[in-house]
């Protein structure tokens, strides 16, 4: 175990924003017994030592992980499926990309920016059958469900969504506009 310096007391209670009042309020100790032990003064009891710890634990902030804000089901394809399905997926439910995915592994992702491509350069007919692995892009980053959210918010910036990946399984989806509704 280990028991922190008066130095790093003092500074983990500055970086929670705590004045030596409050934490003495909180840890049902007086204001001059934090600043003696703050300052080296004294050496405090293990209990009181204890309640000063409890204390600085409960003031961090929580921080939100990636399981908590991730979404599920994942609406997904195989990379066997008709192109037609990942459209049909696209229109019903107002999306434009899709993770492909197989046997819960993550493999590639599928998008109707990459099926307008096609049809552009005359590749892709309806009097053909197409598969989405024809299509297939890399797919979308992942990242374990403990991840913290400033990393997901980082990582979304350069991607549309990020696959919440638990062993090798997808669990949960996360999209930029899954973010906002933490502020709203």
């Amino acid at each position: 175990m280990h028991i922190p310096t008066p130095e790093e007391l003092r500074t983990r209670r500055e970086a929670l924003g705590l004045k030596q009042t409050e934490l003495a309020r909180r840890a049902g100790i007086s204001q001059s017994m934090v600043a003696r032990i703050e300052a080296g003064n004294v050496d405090p009891r293990v209990s009181t030592l204890n309640k000063i710890i409890v204390v600085l634990n409960s003031a961090e902030p929580r921080k939100i992980r990636a399981v908590q804000i991730m979404h599920t089901p994942v609406l997904s394809v195989q990379p066997q499926d008709a192109i037609s399905r990942a459209v049909e997926i696209f229109e019903k439910n107002n999306i434009s990309q899709l993770p492909v995915i197989e046997r819960g592994v993550p493999v590639g992702c599928i998008s109707e920016s990459v099926i307008v491509k096609a049809i552009e350069q005359q590749r892709l007919h309806k009097t053909h059958l197409f598969f989405v692995r024809d299509f297939m892009e890399p797919g979308f980053p992942t990242v374990p469900p403990d991840m913290d959210v400033e990393t997901v918010v980082n990582i979304l910036q350069q991607n549309h969504a990020v696959l919440v990946v638990e062993g090798r399984v997808v669990r949960g989806v996360i999209t930029k506009h899954d973010l906002i509704s933490l502020i709203v």
